[in-house]
């Protein structure tokens, strides 16, 4: 094939009807061909050679021409693209390292593999600029919810059309046992785009807890205009699922406006998900109030949190224990979702029997310790006393208001316990030393005897060692293991250390051994580091 004037025209009208069919820009694909018309002629003249392709875009006629660069004279490294400044004054007048010298060659007649290689070239690089374009094009949808149509199934994979390209609904993305016919309609959550070597890839859901939460927002008015706003989403996908909103509008139910007239536009979300029943929530800053409303339809009759834990316990009546907790956990383990709260739940026998036995724990610690009879240290637990350190050192006044107790009586009851407080603490130190516990570690202000010796038990042995620790490793933390939260054992978490203290306790030990530098510290380092600690832990 040559390139004469009698096909000049059709280069520029092929290039428009690729671009059209791909929706690519027409530009590209003139490039392509000037790309691909450049490699032609290098199999033509050397490919040593720097011929490159212009083609007029009214005319459609390409220019071929020969490119030579100018370089110093020890820096020739291919004589057929470059030359020195002397040879260049054969053609230039005041030649300079860097100038180019532009001439035209004839065109090339191309071959039959040749034109099979341009052909390749073009292909591959319309095939690119439509990759790109339809990256480009889907990339900022994230998010968002798009409506498509089912070409062909895979392995349980549904390939979707989605107009400009092809997206993938993968197996576990199906909501329950959703089963799709070509040519069927559907409507999917974009949850990813990726760029991958075969092309960009586009990842759909029907499962993902924002699917439902962008259904409301085309079904509520209110939640696109943001008077109302969706806080959290949970979903048991095909079964059930929780969303809690908060209306910023006085005068609009935020439950009513996503439930509508006679429950029409809930309903038109729960058709589009298969049937799943929808349970929606007034969310409430108070975490207590939120998880109470989250288990309903449940009555809850007390909630004890643990907010360091990030742990919650309900009591609830016998009779609504299997409501709360809902077929196969459901209920409990969506509410959980919801919160971002680990739930423990219970019925009031059994929170009365757990701290009845707490009560004769505490009860037993005092009669052991303090040789009082029994009916005495019930008093005490029940003024809400819970260990010997409150009794030996709290305001006299304070053990005064118990009834029977006079100031005879309670200086008496809080010598002996800074007695048992004061041999205990002998006792610890004794075991300390016997495990190995160096001074440096024992004098450290912040640790007691008894802390001493639970880390010298762990190895923990000089100061060395605890400077090595981490605040999680003495105060306790949480791991997440396959989704699940599960706990980690602190040396020092008897003792009720928390993480900020056993970080700062940490931070010390690392200054005085000269690790760190003070100086280099912030001011809220400390706190910054603490946080980071308990992210991790």
């Amino acid at each position: 094939m040559a390139i004469t004037s009698a096909n000049q025209l059709e280069l520029l009208q092929t290039a428009e009807a690729v671009a059209r069919e791909k929706m690519i820009d027409p530009e590209l694909v003139v490039e392509a061909m000037e790309e691909s018309l450049s490699r032609a002629a290098k199999s033509r003249y050397g490919s040593e050679m720097d011929i490159r392709v212009s083609i007029d875009r009214k005319t459609g006629r390409a220019t071929f021409t020969r490119v030579r660069t100018v370089v110093e004279d020890d820096a020739v490294e291919n004589y057929q693209a470059e030359m020195t400044v002397e040879q260049a004054k054969q053609y230039m007048d005041d030649p300079k390292v860097g100038d180019t010298f532009v001439e035209e060659v004839p065109p090339v007649e191309m071959g039959r593999i040749a034109a099979q290689s341009a052909k390749q070239v073009i292909l591959q690089k319309v095939r690119e600029a439509e990759r790109d374009r339809q990256y480009e094009e889907f990339k900022d949808r994230i998010g968002t919810i798009i409506n498509g149509q089912v070409k062909r199934e895979e392995y349980g994979n549904v390939i979707v059309d989605v107009g400009r390209g092809e997206a993938i609904l993968r197996r576990n993305e199906k909501i329950g046992r959703e089963a799709y016919r070509p040519n069927d309609r559907i409507r999917c959550y974009i949850k990813d785009v990726r760029r991958e070597q075969r092309g960009p890839q586009i990842f759909l859901s029907r499962t993902d807890p924002q699917f439902m939460a962008e259904l409301f927002k085309m079904e509520v008015p209110e939640i696109y205009d943001g008077i109302i706003e969706i806080k959290a989403v949970a979903r048991d996908p095909g079964s059930r699922a929780k969303i809690a909103v908060i209306s910023y509008d006085g005068s609009i139910d935020p439950v009513g406006a996503c439930v509508g007239m006679r429950g029409s536009r809930v309903q038109a979300v729960v058709n589009e998900l298969q049937g799943e029943k929808i349970d929606i929530i007034p969310w409430n800053e108070d975490q207590p109030t939120f998880l109470v409303n989250a288990l309903q339809p449940a009555e809850v009759t007390k909630v004890v949190l643990d907010e360091e834990a990030e742990r919650i316990e309900v009591v609830v009546p016998e009779e609504q224990l299997s409501l709360a907790i809902g077929r196969r956990g459901q209920n409990v383990r969506l509410a959980s979702q919801l919160t971002g709260l680990d739930i423990d739940i219970m019925t009031e026998a059994q929170d009365s029997e757990r701290r009845q036995k707490e009560f004769e724990e505490r009860t037993g610690l005092f009669m052991e310790n303090l040789d009082l009879d029994e009916f005495f240290a019930q008093l005490l637990v029940s003024e809400g006393f819970t260990n010997l350190e409150e009794v030996a050192y709290v305001d006299l006044d304070e053990l005064l208001v118990i009834d029977g107790v006079d100031e005879d009586t309670a200086s008496e009851l809080q010598a002996r316990a800074r007695d048992v407080i004061e041999a205990q603490a002998k006792a610890a130190l004794e075991k300390a030393r016997e495990l190995g516990a160096e001074d440096s570690l024992i004098e450290f202000e912040g640790l007691t005897p008894q802390m001493v010796e639970a880390l010298a038990e762990d190895d923990v042995k000089s100061l060395e060692d605890f400077a090595t620790c981490a605040d999680w490793e003495l105060a306790g933390g949480w791991t997440t293991v396959n989704g699940e939260r599960v706990k980690d054992e602190g040396v020092l978490e008897k003792f009720d250390v928390s993480l900020e203290e056993a970080q700062n306790m940490v931070m010390t030990a690392r200054i005085m051994l000269g690790w760190v530098d003070p100086e280099e510290l912030g001011p809220e380092t400390g706190e910054d580091a603490a946080d980071d600690e308990e992210i991790e832990a």
